[in-house]
């Protein structure tokens, strides 16, 4: 027995075309996808928003050579070891580096780490792309 759920609902016709534009343009087969997709972003934002067990990833952007900057932000990803699951840093150009960095904790941690890494002199960019556990996405 599937445990899929046939549900409809009423939506206003303007509506219905935005929503029919949206899934015309992405990449999803069909409207449930979309759907679902749009339910489970949702679901990530409420636990972000309740500060529970998340995941995420800190993009930083930085040039090197700036005096201790490498330092800094080595100290600062030893100081969260607890919330830091990993990260992998490249080399751009001579002087360009950037590093993802993958975090797990409490939702006002990661977005706490992802300030202080984001603050230090040097970095051109940093942005935090936010997750979910899974926990609560079923």
């Amino acid at each position: 027995m599937s445990d899929l759920v046939r549900l409809s609902f009423s939506i206003e016709k303007p509506l219905y075309a935005q929503l029919e534009k949206m899934v015309a343009e992405s990449a999803y087969e069909n409207r449930s996808e979309f759907i679902r997709d749009l339910i489970r972003n949702r679901l990530v934002t409420e636990e972000w928003d309740a500060d529970k067990e998340v995941v995420g990833t800190i993009t930083l952007i930085y040039d090197h050579h700036r005096r201790m900057l490498s330092e800094r932000l080595t100290d600062l990803q030893h100081h969260h070891h607890e919330a830091i699951l990993a990260s992998t840093h490249v080399h751009l150009d001579p002087h360009m580096c950037a590093e993802v960095i993958i975090v797990k904790g409490n939702a006002g941690l990661v977005k706490r780490i992802a300030d202080e890494l984001r603050q230090q002199k040097g970095v051109l960019h940093a942005e935090l792309s936010v997750g979910s556990t899974g926990e609560h996405l079923v």
